[in-house]
């Protein structure tokens, strides 16, 4: 998945090289805790230290022999090594090399995931707070329901990146779990004491138990936890690009100096990035799917596992960090139209503001089904271009019994509406 659009960081994570140097870290690790045991001596293991290397290009020459890639990059250390180098590996299969640089490279993606998420989480309050008193339409089905503000709808995407940084935090505790523990997790070979010193050096917790592998419902929490995170962007994604349509047309992803619309049309200004991110949190979705397929495997495992892994560990994390990035950039770049969402409020007529009149006809007596019936009349008249909701309900007979035009001029009064957005405000701020 490594390609010209992945971040540095990330790309330097998933490289070749990143990955079997964590590999020669933990096959290190291991040598010292043998040592320290008086297994391996200490000047075998000083030659270890001192000549421990390995050529990303001789691994692979040396796989297409072997096909086996952890028999081909011990082979290839053990060649730089000398006669010490038989001490690689000693008791090890080869999940424990793998099982264990996975955590720790999944525990160090989740690290700039999560900072891309403190980010868009800094810009979201920012943006928030800027337009915290801009009135716009609240819709449901897609129909003009009642007024909010911009801000309101910021604010409800910060505090769902909120609650996906904590589901982000949890998954990365949950993955940051080693395992030495040998063929079937037995320690035939070896000593728990080797794993209680491998694993704290590199960042991780023993795992309280395994058979061959980590169990990976690990793993399914880590990916389910990045679907729902690329659900929350693909949501926001999907917002702007309902507000961009031309007949809505109150918010705008950034179109930059010099970009094009369409090979055909030179009017266009299209929200090709949010669609990028819609397409994108499908496939972060369907590697959660994968990931979920992953925890039943045969006996104390299969490999079926490890093709999965080795395609949805990259791409998950690398398309994870450039929606964020992307999304970043959107929100803190994107136009809004406050003047556009004030003449769409008022698209209707006035229809918005029927269930105030509803409560108010409610409050002073009349039964609900009875007020419900007089506002929708009323109503029905401005939907079928007679006036507006206002002057209907202010020339209705009934309706005036009960309410005065004081009392239907304050209905229609959008402060009034969204007198409580600073409370909603302090419940997250």
């Amino acid at each position: 998945m490594i390609s010209r659009y992945t971040r540095p960081e990330m790309a330097k994570l998933w490289s070749l090289k990143n990955k079997y140097q964590k590999w020669l870290e933990i096959e290190i690790l291991v040598c010292e805790a043998w040592a320290e045991k008086g297994v391996i001596p200490k000047e075998a293991l000083a030659k270890i230290k001192e000549k421990a290397s390995f050529s990303v290009e001789r691994i692979a020459e040396i796989e297409t022999q072997v096909k086996h890639d952890v028999i081909a990059f011990i082979s290839n250390v053990e060649e730089n090594i000398g006669p010490e180098g038989r001490y690689l590996h000693l008791g090890l299969t080869s999940s424990d090399i793998l099982d264990t640089a996975n955590a720790v490279l999944l525990k160090e993606a989740m690290e700039i995931i999560l900072e891309d998420v403190e980010e868009v989480m800094s810009i979201l309050r920012e943006q928030a707070f800027t337009y915290k008193d801009t009135p716009m339409i609240g819709r449901s089905h897609g129909v003009h329901a009642e007024p909010i503000t911009f801000g309101l709808k910021l604010v409800l995407w910060y505090e769902e990146m909120r609650r996906n940084k904590k589901r982000l935090q949890q998954a990365k505790e949950d993955i940051s779990y080693g395992k030495i523990s040998g063929a079937v997790g037995t320690f035939a070979h070896l000593e728990p004491e080797i794993e209680e010193y491998v694993c704290p050096k590199l960042g991780l917790k023993p795992a309280p138990i395994t058979n061959q592998i980590i169990q990976r419902d690990r793993y399914a929490h880590y990916f389910t936890a990045l679907a729902i995170l690329a659900g929350t962007i693909e949501k926001i994604a999907l917002e702007i690009r309902h507000l961009q349509r031309t007949e809505v047309l109150e918010v705008e992803e950034p179109f930059t100096k010099g970009q094009k619309g369409s090979s055909a049309m030179p009017h266009k200004r299209n929200p090709i990035q949010c669609e990028n991110l819609c397409g994108l949190a499908r496939l972060v979705r369907t590697n959660a799917i994968a990931a979920l397929e992953n925890i039943a495997l045969w006996h104390e495992r299969d490999i079926s596992h490890s093709s999965v892994e080795r395609v949805i560990m990259p791409d998950s994390t690398i398309l994870s960090d450039f929606m964020l990035h992307r999304l970043k950039k959107i929100l803190a770049n994107m136009e809004v139209y406050p003047e556009r969402m004030l003449k769409n409020i008022y698209l209707t007529k006035g229809l918005i503001f029927s269930q105030g009149l509803l409560l108010a006809l409610v409050k002073k007596g009349l039964p609900r089904q009875k007020a419900y019936e007089m506002i929708q009349d009323c109503a029905m008249r401005v939907w079928q271009g007679e006036q507006d909701l206002k002057t209907q309900v202010l020339s209705h007979k009934e309706i005036k019994v009960y309410l005065t035009p004081a009392e239907i001029e304050k209905i229609f009064d959008l402060k009034y509406c969204l007198r409580h957005i600073d409370k909603i405000f302090a419940r997250i701020f």
